[in-house]
């Protein structure tokens, strides 16, 4: 998994807590049963003295529900070119992966990180009394590192871990991390929150819990719970010099874990994200002093997309948002984050400074517009763009496949190239490009592409932006 280091961080590496191969060493085993739930537990140490008689109560009750992932898939090896001259060709190889979960219903649903199963086909659940039971993919998420997985329990019934309310966290909570780090079995280990709402850390830039409970390869997926036993977040990354737990753990909120298990549990495939229609900058002291602001705080928005619910509900360009639902923005990731938590058809309310004055809007989060149709096709014929993929652009494109809609200019983008061998791919064409015009002939649509396309010309000449830069090109 590729993750951005903030520059603030002076650290070697940044790397995700997940191991390399373990599942040969999963064997199957018969065992006693579960209970079927787990209730709170009956001793939780309320003082130093009792912290140091033993953390075991919490532990007893919460084991049970953290499991072993096993995921395998089978990747193309590539073949140094000098050989395939010779015929050779790329190769099959099985690779396999080791991380943690947590059961989080009765009947077997199973959240973990979308990094332990990304590019595996089959799918292992081990308990901790080591009972195996083979599972399926619900949902991935890679924005979030999440992914849902359904046991197939044959009608047993699985004990759960209880989903915390993380708006009661607080830094220097006492908390407990359990996962299989390294493939030993599992493991126990204690720390505090060291810190709420890091931003800016993770893949999709959302808001973590940072612990300083120890955290390795294989931690991934595993449960941070809190001193009730309940889960409050999914352990997925360490930032670390050394390739091991440096205090500096980072887990997933359980707040967003909840709404992308509800997702998967409703039977969709895909996490649907809602969309305000607003885009902001991180107040920064230099902006708080120009808007007579006592200190940084919140998001100023910069733009309002045409249309949009926040459009419909009465935002404007130069709000300062403070905060969504009672909860302080206090970043534009932060912002991000608190829009993710909503559901379609949910309304917000949103608290903002208009003019150095308070003011208070509602906004109905909705689907990103459908607008125009995405009207997807693969280009033929003897042209540049023969093999090329593309759709039209709309906020529900640009959200799908991880574009800011206010980055995305409308138009056609290439969404993929067939193969290799394609005028498409020949030419240098990538997945990611959009194509802003062919032959003079401005293209707004699919439509528009495959017409002039269908044309023909002895000479084209292409225009496309990539990564915000424009590019022209002839060919003949």
């Amino acid at each position: 998994m590729k993750l951005r280091a903030p520059a603030y961080l002076s650290i070697a590496a940044l790397l995700v807590a997940c191991s390399p191969s373990h599942s040969q060493d999963a064997q199957k085993f018969s065992g006693t049963g579960f209970n079927d739930t787990l209730n709170a537990p009956s001793k939780v140490p309320d003082s130093a003295v009792g912290m140091k008689t033993s953390f075991a109560p919490v532990v007893k009750t919460v084991a049970p529900a953290v499991v072993n992932v096993y995921a395998k898939g089978v990747a193309r090896q590539q073949v140094d070119p000098f050989w395939q001259m010779f015929g050779a060709v790329p190769r099959q190889q099985v690779q396999q992966s080791l991380g943690s979960g947590v059961i989080v219903r009765k009947d077997g649903i199973v959240v973990t990180n979308n990094h332990v199963i990304e590019g595996a086909t089959t799918f292992m659940v081990v308990t901790n009394d080591r009972r195996e039971y083979p599972a399926k993919l619900l949902l991935a998420d890679p924005r979030t590192d999440l992914a849902v997985l359904q046991i197939d329990q044959k009608g047993a019934s699985f004990p759960t871990l209880e989903m915390d309310d993380d708006r009661n966290l607080e830094v220097g909570d006492l908390v407990l991390a359990i996962g299989n780090p390294f493939g030993v079995g599992q493991t126990v280990t204690n720390g505090i929150i060291s810190a709420l709402d890091r931003t800016e850390v993770g893949p999709g830039g959302g808001s973590y819990i940072q612990t300083d409970a120890a955290i390795n390869p294989g931690n991934s997926g595993g449960a941070l719970v809190d001193m009730n036993g309940r889960l409050i977040g999914v352990n997925s990354m360490i930032l670390s010099g050394s390739g091991s737990s440096s205090g500096v753990g980072f887990a997933i909120p359980s707040a967003l874990v909840k709404r992308v298990v509800e997702s998967a549990a409703g039977g969709a495939t895909h996490l649907q994200r809602p969309w305000l229609g607003a885009k902001g900058d991180t107040v920064t002291s230099d902006i708080a002093k120009s808007l007579g602001m006592d200190r940084p705080a919140g998001v100023l928005v910069s733009d309002i997309y045409a249309g949009s619910p926040a459009d419909q509900a009465g935002l404007k360009t130069g709000d300062v948002i403070l905060t969504i639902d009672g909860q302080p923005i206090n970043d534009a990731a932060s912002l991000r984050y608190r829009i993710d938590l909503l559901s379609v058809g949910q309304t917000a309310v949103v608290d903002a400074m208009r003019s150095g004055k308070p003011v208070t809007v509602r906004i109905k989060a909705q689907a990103p517009s459908s607008s125009p149709p995405r009207d997807e096709r693969t280009i033929g014929g003897q042209n540049p763009f023969a093999g090329a993929h593309v759709v039209n652009l709309s906020p529900a494109v640009a959200e799908e496949i991880g574009v800011d809609p206010f980055d995305a200019p409308k138009g056609v983008m290439v969404l993929s190239i067939d193969s290799a061998r394609t005028f498409a791919a020949s030419v240098g064409l990538r997945p990611g490009d959009i194509v802003k015009s062919v032959n003079g002939m401005v293209i707004s649509t699919t439509a528009d592409l495959e017409a002039v396309t269908k044309a023909g010309a002895r000479r084209w000449q292409i225009t496309i932006m990539r990564r915000g830069q424009i590019i022209t090109a002839t060919l003949s």
